[in-house]
């Protein structure tokens, strides 16, 4: 809460807070004087029959009234302003720091989570803002005020009174202490369903196509009926407190009737006195229960707040904030080596064994490299090094001579260029998804990247060509125009190295030896890692690496693994004739 304050309200709307409190204050003053008037008016007035009283008393109702109608609508209108300007300052950092935080980071606390903190924490948070402005200064003050004020009327019955209020406490604080966990347990349920909301959405094709809508939904059912329990037991604890407030409030009034009637009968105390004591004890007793509201709001509301927090607070894994752009002259880049792994050992958190275990391998610039392996032996993991997307637990990773960690990541990301397994597309056009890597890419680059990418002829064909609509996830594309966009976006701005990882899948193989063949007449400007499932992908590749569960098994042109690597050569002859793996 204090990095709440001294971050997102201070600075930027701490007067406007301070004015809108300021504000509701005085409208309590006006509230705490009306029971003192009442009495003052029944008593003067009403029991004298003076009507000069009873209109002058009147009218001071109805301007105290207004007055404190005025202050309210400036408190409220301060209070819109903070609590939603504060929600749109947390959003947008937030955010930006999802987008800082290494994949590490997002991988700890999870995408279900990060999306739930984005949208859901941050409303609580600004329902905790808004009520707080509007309400924290006036029902506390309100409460202190009644019972000062019965004390200067009687302090008997305002001993009545201050007891009727403890008891309330004590019923409101056991309240509150239960839903406290409730509601923490609540967000994290919150978490779950959207994990599931996510699944099914993302996969909805699959399901259908293995008919598993039915386990789907049992389990989606359990996820919401957890959290809907925890919710109702919340409600049903929090809908205690206006029972408990009612009850005791009107006890606590009957029994001042009772103590009271002999005095008012023995003209020791007035009839306006006793409707000023029920008017602040009705006051006191509601703000009582206004604050517990307010502090169950307030509860989870702190609860949200520290999981926002939690993530800008977070320190990204990989930084490059103590790095400096490195000149690089033309021959280190034409010439030199431009990639180089020095037993580079990856493993994931969590993730048990090495994903990439003691890897070493020097590719110098403008040759091909290629990588197979099997499933889960490595591949991606290695491309995900040379990006710097993870940082090696031993060993290193250099590019062009210098360690991958010490490039601004800028730099790096201009240099090596990476085609995901996944096509990847956002919404907007083909020109808004091709600029991503340089915003300032001309038409002639798009479509040099498009034609490398062979991807021309399909967007020619549309008529309105590179401003043609994406869809988001480029639904409105197949799989394999998905995957050769993905290809041209990584093609432009002229990357250094280009890793395919496993980025041709969906082409078929005259596509896929056009592609490579494009890629083979840029050597002189691009080094190029392949990583495939096809050994027709890798082997003219200048040199093949081998991987078998993380580990290196062979290195070696095409030829040399047929001699040297079993694991190559079995390959090569579940996909190909003998004929064809000799030639």
């Amino acid at each position: 809460m204090k990095k709440l304050f001294t971050r997102f309200i201070l600075p930027k709307y701490g007067t406007r807070a301070l004015m809108a409190t300021g504000a509701k204050s005085i409208e309590v003053v006006g509230d705490l004087l009306t029971p003192l008037i009442i009495a003052r008016m029944i008593d003067v007035g009403i029991t004298s029959g003076n009507i000069y009283d009873i209109i002058r008393y009147g009218l001071l109702l109805v301007l105290i009234a207004c007055i404190g109608f005025a202050f309210t609508i400036f408190c409220q209108y301060n209070a819109s302003i903070v609590s939603q300007g504060i929600g749109t300052d947390l959003r947008s950092a937030l955010f930006v720091k999802v987008q800082e935080l290494s994949s590490v980071d997002v991988h700890r606390f999870g995408t279900d989570t990060l999306v739930t903190r984005l949208i859901n924490d941050i409303n609580q948070v600004q329902v905790m803002v808004a009520l707080g402005i509007r309400q924290l200064m006036r029902w506390p003050i309100l409460a202190v005020g009644s019972i000062v004020a019965t004390f200067l009327i009687d302090p008997q019955l305002g001993s009545i009174f201050l007891g009727a209020t403890l008891i309330v406490s004590i019923i409101f604080w056991c309240i509150i202490r239960r839903t406290t966990v409730l509601f923490h347990t609540l967000q994290e349920s919150l978490d779950t369903v959207s994990l599931f909301m996510r699944e099914m959405l993302s996969g909805v094709r699959v399901i259908r196509v293995f008919r598993r809508e039915e386990s789907e939904r049992v389990q989606f059912a359990q996820a919401v009926d957890r959290q809907t329990h925890i919710a109702a037991t919340a409600a049903n604890y929090s809908a205690l407190l206006n029972p408990a407030t009612f009850f005791i409030m009107y006890a606590g009034i009957a029994f001042i009737f009772w103590i009271a009637a002999p005095q008012v009968t023995s003209r020791s105390l007035s009839a306006g006195s006793i409707v000023a004591l029920v008017g602040y004890m009705t006051q006191t007793l509601l703000a009582v229960g206004y604050i517990a509201n307010l502090i169950i709001i307030v509860t989870r509301g702190v609860a949200s707040t520290h999981r926002v927090m939690e993530v800008l607070g977070t320190t990204p894994g990989l930084s490059d904030e103590k790095n400096a752009p490195i000149t690089l002259s033309d021959q280190e880049l034409s010439d030199g080596v431009a990639l180089e792994l020095r037993d580079a050992t990856l493993t994931y958190d969590g993730g048990g064994d090495p994903a990439l275990s003691h890897i070493s391998l020097t590719v110098p610039a403008g040759t091909t490299l290629g990588i197979i392996g099997g499933t889960g032996s490595g591949k991606s993991s290695l491309a995900k090094l040379c990006e710097r997307l993870y940082e090696p637990e031993e060993g290193s990773v250099e590019v062009f001579g210098h360690a991958a960690s010490t490039y601004t990541f800028p730099q790096l990301r201009h240099l090596v260029s990476l085609v995901p397994q996944h096509a990847s597309l956002v919404s907007g056009t083909i020109r808004t998804n091709l600029t991503w890597r340089d915003a300032h890419a001309t038409d002639e680059d798009l479509w040099k990247a498009l034609e490398l990418a062979q991807a021309a002829d399909f967007v020619r064909e549309k008529p309105r060509q590179l401003d043609s609509p994406v869809e988001a996830g480029g639904t409105n594309f197949s799989g394999g125009q998905r995957q050769r966009l993905t290809i041209a976006r990584a093609l432009v701005g002229n990357p250094r190295i280009v890793i395919l990882d496993d980025s041709a899948s969906a082409l078929d193989f005259a596509t896929d030896a056009s592609l490579r063949g494009a890629l083979y007449s840029l050597r002189t400007e691009m080094t190029s890692v392949i990583i495939s499932q096809r050994v027709a992908a890798v082997m003219q590749a200048d040199q093949i690496l081998v991987l078998d569960h993380g580990h290196q098994v062979g290195l070696g042109t095409h030829k040399e693994l047929l001699a040297t690597c079993p694991l190559y050569k079995e390959i090569c002859l579940s996909q190909l004739r003998p004929e064809e793996v000799e030639a």
